[in-house]
């Protein structure tokens, strides 16, 4: 795919809303209450990459620990921390995402700071256990320099806020998804169940899939614009277009809540994420690293706590909202991610395009709603 054959769209439509679910006021993962996020960002020539920092509440997650689960859909990949997280079902240190090759520095980063703030850690209290995750952002980005350090993790510790950016930022920058431009996407959904409205909010890691694959909100936009290139290609070459290249990349869902739900719901929850990321046309390839990790920000578990206190969970009859929020805000956050992005060149000159400068009558391709 190159700049000649995709001609740069000026007007891009808006997103469409995924489903009739109404989103929250800033239709983010931040929509839940206590959630910020921070990124760091590297635009240097080759490196094209950076950090993301999700953090569940404005305190020491060590401290004070959220229930939390995560589920595998497709186990290609290098994340550090779910082992303990299917053992305990807590969080204690924020969330981060990164490059594959980055993921022992943030690790590292992450257990600094917590022994900085709680220097009791690995002594008289027991080790901390960091989570990172990781995408492979190898084509765009000159991953084998291992740009990253501790310092972007703590610049992107530092910079979360409610104010959160999608698109090539964070880590982000050096995604590709649908060979398209991919990288960082925010969604949230409000639902009522009984008396009480709940938020889920989904921000995801998006570097996945294979152009003819891509569906969004229900049109085959993927396999359209594949047949005009493949055309186009055949056209100039005088020959038949190659055999489509198998699906890999990998995407990260991290959902959150402010529903009562303790660890094993949660991890149902997170399950629910493969439902979204399904709708976008992915069908979980062999070389994908598809994982979703969900938590609730309700109420904490304090570290040097006897008892735990907490408020009455949701009966499980009642989480089929959730299960449906869970999955509009991870399709909505892949779109976003497309959406938002912006074109990328980065290592040996490689470019991926956003999807601004790739499909001029966009508007007229998706489906109309009735």
């Amino acid at each position: 795919m190159s700049s000649t054959q995709l001609p740069e769209l000026h007007n891009l439509p808006d997103v469409p809303h995924i489903g009739d679910l109404r989103c929250g006021p800033l239709g983010t993962i931040a929509d839940v209450h206590g959630v910020s996020v921070g990124h760091c960002t590297l635009d240097e020539g080759a490196l094209q990459t950076g950090v993301t920092v999700i953090r569940p509440h404005a305190g020491d997650p060590f401290l004070d620990k959220v229930p939390a689960a995560a589920s595998v859909i497709n186990g290609f990949g290098k994340s550090v921390g779910l082992v303990q997280v299917d053992e305990l079902g807590t969080l204690e240190t924020p969330i981060a995402l990164t490059n594959t090759f980055s993921v022992p520095a943030v690790a590292q980063a992450q257990i600094r700071a917590a022994i900085s703030a709680n220097p009791r850690i690995g002594r008289e209290w027991s080790t901390v256990n960091p989570l990172v995750f990781e995408c492979n952002d190898g084509y765009l980005n000159d991953i084998q320099a291992l740009g990253i350090n501790e310092q972007h993790f703590k610049e992107a510790y530092d910079a979360a806020s409610t104010s959160v950016a999608s698109g090539s930022v964070g880590a982000g920058r050096g995604m590709s998804c649908f060979d398209l431009k991919g990288g960082i996407g925010n969604a949230s959904r409000v639902v009522r169940i009984g008396q009480r409205e709940y938020t889920v909010g989904a921000l995801v890691l998006a570097n996945f899939g294979r152009l003819p694959m891509l569906i969004v909100d229900g049109t085959p936009l993927g396999r359209i614009l594949a047949e005009r290139a493949a055309t186009a290609k055949a056209e100039s070459a005088g020959t038949p277009a190659g055999i489509a290249k198998p699906e890999q990349g990998s995407i990260i869902m991290i959902v959150a809540t402010d529903a009562p739900l303790d660890a094993r719901q949660l991890k149902r929850l997170s399950l629910r994420a493969a439902a979204g990321l399904a709708r976008t046309g992915s069908v979980y390839g062999h070389g994908s690293g598809d994982i979703a990790l969900a938590f609730s920000t309700a109420y904490t578990m304090p570290h040097m706590a006897e008892f735990i206190a907490m408020a009455p969970l949701l009966a499980d009859q009642h989480m089929d909202p959730l299960f449906r929020a869970c999955a509009d805000s991870v399709e909505q956050a892949i779109l976003d991610a497309l959406w938002s992005a912006e074109s990328v060149t980065g290592r040996d000159g490689h470019r991926r395009l956003s999807l601004r400068e790739s499909v001029p009558d966009l508007a007229h391709l998706l489906k109309k709603k009735s």
